[in-house]
């Protein structure tokens, strides 16, 4: 290689890594911040090497990089809000209107006091989702046996909760879902 002949400024970068990376610790002082600001420098040098002048100093080029971009990160963390523990999130979120956990309780706890014929009736029905044909055969009685089991067990589940069994989502979707279960299962 002559004189005349100019290096691919490309070629060099990698010759200025530990200067760079010493730079970057003494602007940083972490060595985290550093790796990831040497890094920034090296992506934004090579997206823009068409705006390096060859024949200048490549390293005082690369330094200017690197002091802009750490320059730029800390305007813009001033800006931010250091949140380490999460509590300035946590000040800013709100807790829904309900627990959905002591609702489960609740539920678990007035699913338990029903009778054992209302509590099979209503696992069949609304939560396997069998037809009641389906779940009067698994039972041995009749449809209506199951129909009544499961509308009472219903009606108590709501009073042990102290529900509106006909304005409350759950309770009234469970009896429509089972009502039209059992007019598909007719029509079927």
């Amino acid at each position: 290689m002559t004189e005349d002949t100019v290096r691919d400024p490309r070629d060099e970068l990698v010759e200025h890594l530990g200067a760079l990376r010493a730079f970057a610790m003494s602007l940083t002082r972490n060595s985290a911040a550093a790796d990831d600001l040497v890094q920034d420098t090296i992506e934004k040098a090579w997206k823009n090497m068409d705006k390096f002048q060859p024949g200048t100093n490549l390293r005082a080029w690369l330094f200017t990089i690197q002091r802009n971009a750490f320059y730029s990160i800390r305007r813009k963390a001033k800006r931010e809000v250091a949140d380490v523990d999460g509590v300035m999130a946590a000040s800013l979120s709100e807790r829904p209107a309900h627990d959905g956990r002591l609702a489960m309780t609740d539920f678990r706890k007035a699913f338990l006091q029903l009778p054992d014929e209302q509590r099979e009736a209503l696992t069949l029905v609304g939560a396997e989702g069998f037809a009641y044909e389906e779940a009067a055969q698994m039972c041995g009685v009749a449809v209506g046996t199951i129909k009544s089991r499961a509308n009472r067990g219903r009606r108590r589940l709501a009073e042990l909760m102290e529900l509106d069994p006909d304005e409350d989502p759950v309770i009234s979707d469970t009896t429509n879902a089972s009502a039209m279960s059992t007019n598909h299962s007719r029509q079927g």
